[in-house]
């Protein structure tokens, strides 16, 4: 493991060592990233010193078709970190990877796969939002892990959420199906919701049903009506 004060992107680093032979189970965390990024190239930014960003290099074993499970398992992984440090029941895990402390977005999370001579690798990253207060939080849905009242010792939570995403990935990849322990742990399952189809849209089309399960693919199921439908993709709103 290697800790850095600062970097571009701790993701595009991990990348960069895979390409060079980067062996599985590299990890970099860094306190601030310069050129962060999420989920459709939107930019992760935060006040050098008050967030922790974390990436892992991992050479799966498993078909590559099913490594869509990857980022489900970091979104697990870190909120049960999370929930170990205290406020379980505030903290919540939506569908698909959205780390939620009171119902506020506490984390970004981006994994991508990397083409290299030695296979197919990925790179899971997440960032936290550690000891940013209100004024710094990039948009009024956030939170931080100090505005909520947890514990900020960068320490500790890195060791809390690498060590659940050890457990999950070292299972994963043996084989395990995961489907049951991640709807246990999502806050999305069980409840009434909006998908809208087009997850960087919110203005796009949309259904609305009862979750009621993950499929073998992480996908959500829904009952539309007596009908169940699966959704690999989508933005999903909890409904009250």
């Amino acid at each position: 493991m290697t800790t850095v004060a600062a970097t571009g992107s701790t993701n595009e680093d991990l990348a960069e060592l895979a390409r060079h032979g980067g062996r599985a189970g590299e990890v970099l965390i860094a306190e601030h990233q310069q050129a962060g990024r999420g989920r459709f190239a939107r930019v992760w930014q935060s006040p050098p010193g008050t967030s922790l960003s974390t990436s892992v290099l991992l050479r799966p074993r498993r078909a590559s078709l099913d490594w869509g499970w990857l980022s489900l398992l970091v979104g697990l992984a870190v909120t049960d970190g999370l929930r170990s440090l205290g406020a379980e029941d505030r903290i919540q895990l939506k569908w698909p990877n959205d780390a939620l402390i009171d119902g506020k977005k506490v984390c970004g999370i981006l994994s991508e796969l990397v083409v290299t001579d030695l296979g197919n690798a990925a790179i899971c990253g997440w960032g936290i939002n550690v000891s940013f207060d209100e004024s710094e939080l990039p948009v009024p849905q956030a939170t931080s892990l100090l505005l909520s009242g947890l514990p900020i010792d960068k320490d500790q939570v890195a060791a809390a959420i690498l060590g659940r995403l050890g457990d999950l990935y070292t299972r994963w990849d043996a084989g395990a199906e995961l489907s049951a322990e991640y709807a246990a742990g999502c806050a999305t399952v069980g409840r009434r919701v909006r998908v809208h189809l087009d997850a960087q849209s919110p203005d796009s089309p949309s259904v609305s049903g009862q979750a009621v399960g993950i499929g073998p693919n992480g996908e959500l199921l829904v009952d539309l009506g007596g009908q169940i439908e699966s959704f690999a993709a989508g933005d999903v709103v909890h409904l009250r």
